[in-house]
């Protein structure tokens, strides 16, 4: 296979696994070898074994991060502090993107990103959705409610005013209280009760009828 044929191929994909060219009379041991040698030269970016991306100047759309999330795990959403910077409720740029799964947890390094990945009970792996991410691009991420619920339920303390002053939360109004509730009620968890009682406050407080203690 010539490297304008994997081009054609590959077309507009932002991202493609190896199986995808394996047609016809390629070789899958070939295929690997050449593979390999475009990825030493800089033509491809290998993300995980089988999935890679076109290096620039050959990409066509340059692969938004949440989608590389999606497909290094593929049982996984984003979410906690990605999310939440998706949707502008916190001010900071999350430079590692945080994804939850109900596979084993793992860090991957890429030439496209660093992506870590939480493990979850099956019984809470919920409250996402298809995403779009603009050129076409579309991914699994958490709605607001439970970008919030996941991250307060991963992370240590995180049920205190404290912790949830500390992340600068801002545009509140994106939050559905009866969702937030319900997804609370759902999980049955005094951890998440606490965190949404101090988050309805915040809520009050961004405007103006209650300052929380």
């Amino acid at each position: 296979m010539k490297f304008d044929e994997l081009i054609e191929i590959v077309g507009d994909e932002p991202v493609f696994e190896a199986g995808l060219l394996v047609v016809g009379a390629v070789q899958s041991a070939d295929l690997r070898r050449q593979l390999s040698r475009w990825t030493r030269v800089g033509k491809l970016y290998q993300l995980r074994r089988g999935l890679y991306a076109l290096a620039p100047p050959f990409q066509k759309i340059k692969p938004h991060p949440f989608v590389v999330a999606n497909r290094l795990v593929l049982s996984s959403y984003v979410t906690s502090q990605s999310a939440l910077a998706f949707y502008g409720m916190i001010p900071e740029h999350v430079a590692t993107i945080t994804s939850v799964t109900t596979l084993r947890p793992g860090e991957w390094k890429t030439p496209l990103g660093t992506f870590r990945f939480q493990h979850i009970q099956s019984a809470l792996f919920f409250g996402y959705r298809g995403t779009d991410l603009g050129n076409g691009q579309q991914a699994f991420v958490a709605a607001p409610e439970k970008a919030l619920v996941d991250l307060v339920y991963l992370q240590p303390a995180a049920d205190s005013l404290e912790y949830l002053r500390e992340l600068r939360l801002q545009h509140l109004d994106q939050l559905d209280r009866s969702e937030l509730h319900r997804i609370v009620e759902r999980i049955k968890k005094p951890k998440l009760e606490r965190a949404a009682a101090q988050i309805f406050g915040l809520m009050d407080w961004e405007k103006g009828e209650y300052e929380p203690l």
